[in-house]
């Protein structure tokens, strides 16, 4: 049996017939949205190729989002920006993200499995939470790729806008070169300012 498959075949086996997988991308970066994407696919799709988006090339990833939303039964992705993640903290707007990825599907699954074992409300869908489920289950290695590929096209245009912080190649990553701009030109509208620490604004004594 396809290992990536094992989740979704013992919840198939239980009854359920909606399987929706929740990941997100951004968590991390100084700048820019995080973004939440929930997808539920076909029964019987293999994807070949699936996997945690990070593990990925971003041409993989884009070859595999075309194969994603063209086949998914439903999928949704959901920024949170800038100002709210510094006003409830990026923890909070990762939930939050999450909860409007689920509420933007116009129905509700059967069961949501979600990355991670951080513990969140989806209006009382139940939930099952896999430790590197981007690595464990097709479906929420197919979340993580939509919210990835989702927010790289956000950051790049972006960067149309504020060309001086190079997001196009860092994607608004605590890169040397991202560090260093921010230094330069100062902290932007799409900057979290929560995330400005002394060390990357080179202020560190």
């Amino acid at each position: 049996m396809n290992a990536m498959l094992e989740y979704e075949t013992e919840l198939y086996n239980s009854g359920k017939k909606l399987i929706c997988g929740i990941d997100e991308a951004g968590r991390g970066p100084l700048a820019g949205p995080v973004c939440a994407a929930a997808v539920i696919l076909p029964k019987d799709l293999i994807i070949e190729g699936i996997n945690d988006s990070k593990k990925l090339s971003e041409k993989k990833r884009v070859v595999l989002y075309d194969e994603i939303t063209e086949k998914a039964l439903a999928w949704s992705a959901e920024f949170v920006f800038q100002d709210v993640i510094d006003k409830i903290n990026i923890r909070q707007a990762t939930h939050l993200a999450m909860q409007n990825a689920v509420n933007s599907l116009g129905f509700e699954p059967d069961i949501l499995i979600v990355d991670g074992n951080d513990r969140i409300e989806f209006n009382k869908i139940e939930s099952l939470y896999i430790v590197k489920g981007d690595a464990k289950s097709q479906t929420i290695a197919a979340a993580s790729i939509i919210a990835k590929v989702t927010r790289d096209r956000y950051m790049t245009e972006l960067s149309e806008k504020y060309p001086e912080y190079g997001f196009e190649k860092h994607k608004g990553y605590g890169t040397k070169a991202h560090c260093e701009a921010i230094r330069r030109f100062g902290v932007s509208d799409v900057h979290r300012k929560t995330f400005m620490t002394p060390k990357v604004l080179g202020t560190a004594k």
